[in-house]
């Protein structure tokens, strides 16, 4: 019972693992989770206190911007509104943004390998068009409107009616004993 219930919640996730935006994210995690690993065993001991710090800060914010992505990918997809795959979507760029940030504070504080962070910042070069390309695949005109404002497609506005509201609604037409 329990394990064909399993491969039923599998099959969708197995689909996104195989998205060549899913494999990027993947690499970047690694590359990050690297730096990272790299960063806490050398210890970076004959810094001064403060430098190091900073040191493991930009590398542990590295590795969570980086492992953020791919749940967010997940979610964007298993979103079917427009506004919610957006909002995945800024949290991905978001995080794609911070670990080139992240990238630029290792060297500023001393990492010593800076190739990784070369293919590093390559990789979320790559990953950057993948990404605008998926977003470019979302359907604007399944939404709810977004009363908020930040993700409604062109034309539509925060304020506008909800075309949704002159549909008639009688309760008791559908909850009669």
């Amino acid at each position: 019972m329990f394990d064909e219930d399993d491969e039923n919640h599998r099959a969708p996730y197995e689909s996104i693992r195989k998205m060549p935006i899913y494999k990027k994210g993947q690499e970047i995690f690694k590359l990050a989770d690297k730096i990272f690993d790299l960063v806490m065993d050398e210890g970076y001991d004959t810094l001064p206190e403060e430098e190091k710090n900073a040191l493991q800060h930009h590398a542990q914010y590295l590795k969570s911007n980086a492992m953020l992505i791919n749940p967010k990918i997940a979610g964007a997809i298993g979103a079917d509104l427009y506004d919610l795959k957006m909002e995945n979507a800024t949290l991905i760029r978001k995080a794609a943004r911070e670990i080139l940030t992240d990238s630029t504070g290792l060297k500023m504080y001393g990492f010593k390998h800076l190739e990784y962070l070369d293919l590093l910042r390559n990789e979320v070069e790559l990953f950057r068009i993948l990404f605008a390309e998926w977003v470019k695949t979302f359907d604007p005109w399944n939404y709810f409107i977004d009363r908020w404002g930040l993700f409604n497609p062109p034309g539509v506005n925060y304020d506008d009616k909800d075309p949704d509201d002159d549909i008639p609604f009688n309760p008791e037409d559908y909850f009669n004993d």
